[in-house]
């Protein structure tokens, strides 16, 4: 037996919610559909339902179903079920590292790679690794010691010179 939950709802009542079901149903497995934690993301339901996933998962669902941005607006496209299936394992994720303390070891490599300013460790260890090294490579920084966003005043790149006790200079 599996229990299907709520596709919408507050956000301040999810945890209780999944209390409920687990003394109510005597620990049966429980799934929610997001939940969607507001009505108004028409469009970015997707995100909606990653929020409601993550608490949702860190108060013990043991399993989410995906939303896509299409939901409630038509039928779902291939981009759609990839970005809803993306923003699920999103959230699927941040809940586990709730619970399962060992779940955060993937986060920790990534801000190490982000730290040492690894480009090829920071795609491999992405979630959609694909999409984080296109969108890298259609504005690539001059310096690959930073990001185009940052450029010069990147604080990672900034705090390894200071480490290695080298001058910083942000002119």
């Amino acid at each position: 037996v599996m229990i299907e939950g709520p596709g919408h709802m507050a956000i301040n009542e999810i945890e209780a919610n999944m209390q409920l079901e687990k003394r109510l149903c005597k620990g049966a497995p429980f799934y929610v559909l997001g939940p969607l934690v507001t009505d108004i993301g028409a469009g970015y339901d997707h995100i909606s339902g990653a929020i409601g996933g993550a608490v949702a998962a860190a108060s013990g669902a043991d399993m989410l179903c995906y939303v896509t941005p299409a939901e409630h607006l038509r039928l779902p496209n291939l981009e759609d079920v990839r970005e809803g299936i993306v923003a699920t394992k999103i959230a699927a994720h941040a809940g586990d590292i709730a619970k399962l303390p060992k779940e955060r070891a993937r986060d920790d490599e990534m801000s190490k790679a982000r730290q040492e300013i690894d480009w090829e460790k920071m795609f491999k260890l992405a979630i959609d690794g694909e999409k984080a090294k296109k969108m890298f490579n259609e504005r690539r920084p001059d310096d690959l010691n930073s990001c185009s966003m940052c450029g010069k005043m990147c604080a990672m790149n900034t705090m390894n010179q200071i480490l290695k006790g080298e001058d910083v200079s942000l002119a």
